[in-house]
């Protein structure tokens, strides 16, 4: 009854006219940011930040805005990759699979519509597990102790990439970069200057925000001046805007597997919503490829993914709510947005600013709702403004973000160093180097050595503090599961390039 009296709290703060504005504005141009290929979740809410800083919006109108362009954008990602064969986002390659092959068969509108309720089902599902699970995790977390902070920021570090099998060398020297950045500006004990170079302007260290806009933001414009300023290709037309209805239902229990296993890799502290789609169709096509029809245009290959990615989305705000570690690089970046705003994402989160919390889980029922009746009707207007050329697109993201950056602190130094971090984006990106780990050791490094350095305190400097309680032993040998299971992944993805080479 408790959870339910807040969640009718929460219902007041989200349906005042601000609010329910910046929703709809959020959901509108996530799907629009989510269907231009290349974009995605990260880039999108990345580009939108300097909008809430710009206008002043308060921490739970600007959580609202981001949280409706998050969900947005992962139902915006499977417009082009239905239409065009080209995912809008990373999680949105497995929908390419099913997706393109039904489209190519006339049955684009059948195919987009499952999607469209699959997401809505997936993100439903981790909007209710986020109600009911992280007030009960935020109570849990508040018996952790410094040691057990630290050993949480160590096994955040190892999964926030390595479990989806990327290179564990790169995201490891991703992270290290990102925990030197962290460390510039004044000691939090001694207030010596550490790496500042007599630089006043940062002696308070990075500012996030600046940071990921000329990580995220200006990075993809360098990497896009690359390419030739081409419209995109023709999207496959739509013959029929009616759905067939007993298409969809066949599709149900697919739907609720993907929900399920999609939730719970969401919650994983980094696994974000790429894991939750492989485990989805991975599951689907082993209990369901009886004929051999997945990656034909099978119906059931389009709705597990699109269940498990949007319901991965959602599972990702758990552990950045109640724990104040980003389950993903979209949450990421948003809680990066939260510590700008003096909000501290964790376990007291619940306690002492519960409009903010209960205002974005009602908000985000709302959002789903809105996402359903938006994108079914408007599918044909998203699948044009995927043409719109890059020459006028990308101009427009770099005027939102030089303005907005601008606006939080009215200083040059500021533009001058989100290019810096553009340039540097775009280098790592060349390397294939992920900019999630640095932008975790970024957030969380500062946390993350005052955890240590008080432990270190507490016990006099004896390190076995850092593994004497039952919670921190734990959460070491998770870390090392996924590591293991991270070093294992990359192998074997490594075996099967050679031997596709020497087959080739």
């Amino acid at each position: 009854m408790e959870t339910l009296s807040l969640l009718a709290g929460g219902f007041a703060v989200a349906l005042t006219p601000l609010n329910i504005a910046l929703l709809l504005l959020g959901c509108f141009s996530g799907t629009l940011i989510g269907a231009l290929p290349g974009l995605g979740p990260v880039n999108g809410v990345a580009i939108l930040i300097p909008l809430t800083f710009a206008f002043g919006f308060d921490a739970t109108s600007s959580l609202i805005l981001l949280s409706s362009v998050y969900f947005g954008a992962m139902y915006g990602g499977r417009i082009s990759s239905i239409l065009l064969n080209i995912p809008g986002d990373e999680p949105a390659v497995m929908t390419t699979l099913d997706g393109y092959p039904m489209a190519q068969r006339g049955r684009a509108a059948d195919a987009l519509a499952i999607s469209g309720v699959a997401s809505f089902f997936g993100a439903t599902v981790a909007v209710i597990g986020l109600t009911l699970f992280a007030p009960a995790l935020a109570r849990a977390a508040i018996h952790f102790g410094p040691s057990d902070y630290f050993a949480l920021y160590v096994l955040a570090f190892i999964t926030i990439g390595g479990i989806s099998g990327v290179d564990p060398r790169k995201t490891l020297v991703s992270a290290l970069l990102g925990l030197m950045i962290a460390t510039v500006g004044l000691d939090p004990i001694s207030g010596i200057p550490r790496y500042t170079f007599e630089n006043y302007h940062i002696y308070d260290g990075v500012d996030p925000i600046v940071a990921l806009v000329g990580l995220f933001a200006l990075s993809e414009i360098l990497m896009l001046l690359e390419k030739a300023a081409i419209d995109r290709a023709k999207p496959i037309g739509l013959d029929s805007w009616l759905p067939d209805v007993r298409t969809i239902w066949t599709t149900r229990w697919a739907i609720l597997r993907g929900s399920i296993v999609g939730f719970v890799a969401g919650v994983l502290p980094g696994a974000g919503a790429s894991l939750g789609s492989v485990m989805a169709y991975s599951m689907e096509k082993q209990t369901s490829d009886k004929d051999g029809t997945f990656g034909k245009g099978d119906p059931r290959g389009v709705a597990a993914p699109e269940a498990g990615n949007n319901a991965a989305s959602g599972g990702a705000l758990i552990p950045m709510l109640s724990l104040g570690v980003p389950g993903s690089g979209t949450t990421a970046v948003m809680l990066a947005m939260l510590i700008s705003l003096n909000v501290q994402p964790g376990p007291l989160l619940f306690e002492r600013q519960p409009d903010l919390v209960w205002g974005l889980v009602a908000s985000l029922y709302m959002a789903n709702v809105a996402l359903l009746f938006l994108n079914l009707p408007m599918i044909g207007l998203f699948s044009r403004l995927m043409l719109v050329p890059t020459w006028a697109l990308m101009p427009i993201v770099a005027a939102v973000s030089f303005v907005g950056v601008f606006s939080i602190s009215n200083s040059g130094f500021d533009l001058q160093l989100m290019i810096a971090f553009g340039v540097l984006g775009y280098l790592l990106r060349k390397l294939e180097v992920s900019l999630v780990p640095l932008v975790l050791g970024l957030l969380l490094g500062g946390d993350m050595e005052r955890n240590l350095r008080r432990a270190m305190s507490i016990s006099d400097g004896d390190w076995s503090v850092l593994i004497a309680s039952p919670i921190s032993i734990t959460l070491y040998i998770l870390t090392t599961a996924f590591l293991g299971l991270s070093i294992w992944l990359a192998r074997r993805d490594h075996k099967r390039t050679q031997i596709r080479n020497f087959e080739g």
